[in-house]
């Protein structure tokens, strides 16, 4: 059974993002092994210099590196954009190439470290619109659902 990770920066705020992500857990738990891990945000001011938010990055960018394992996919606006059915082709041919983990990494507000992406074994972009982090765990973990069913057959994905 293929180990999937989530790795992300920051906590779920809202009652119903923590509720749907929860929803999706549980329907995935019979298709993987799947777990969550949200890392702490680097606390910013209001209005953040670039030096700053690089800084911030960099410190994200060092504990995400600590839990990444496997196949490595972050979301990132430099991605490459798949339909549901290629999303679920990428994850059935990663067994294939001999990994039995996968990592997703969501960054913070401001996204992702150079560092982090140089470890990426692809990267994947959502979409070319820009949504919360907290809502793209929500919507990845929906596609990655929705990626088991079409792999094993299930009505879900029409």
């Amino acid at each position: 059974m293929l180990n999937v990770k989530i790795i992300t920066v920051g906590k779920l705020k809202e009652k119903f993002l923590r509720e749907a992500c929860e929803e999706y857990l549980k329907r995935l738990k019979r298709f993987c092994n799947i777990s969550v891990v949200e890392l702490d945000e680097y606390r910013l001011p209001d209005a953040p210099s670039e030096k700053e938010i690089e800084k911030a990055l960099d410190a994200e960018g060092e504990n995400i590196l600590k839990s990444i394992s496997g196949y490595v996919i972050p979301l990132c606006i430099e991605g490459r954009q798949l339909s549901s059915e290629g999303l679920a082709e990428k994850i059935e041919n990663i067994p294939l190439i001999g990994k039995s983990s996968l990592s997703f990494i969501i960054g913070s507000s401001f996204g992702l470290s150079e560092k982090v992406k140089a470890k990426a074994d692809f990267k994947l972009s959502m979409s070319e619109m820009t949504f919360p982090h907290q809502l793209a765990r929500v919507m990845l973990l929906e596609q990655i659902y929705r990626a088991f069913q079409i792999n094993g057959g299930g009505k879900y994905h029409k």
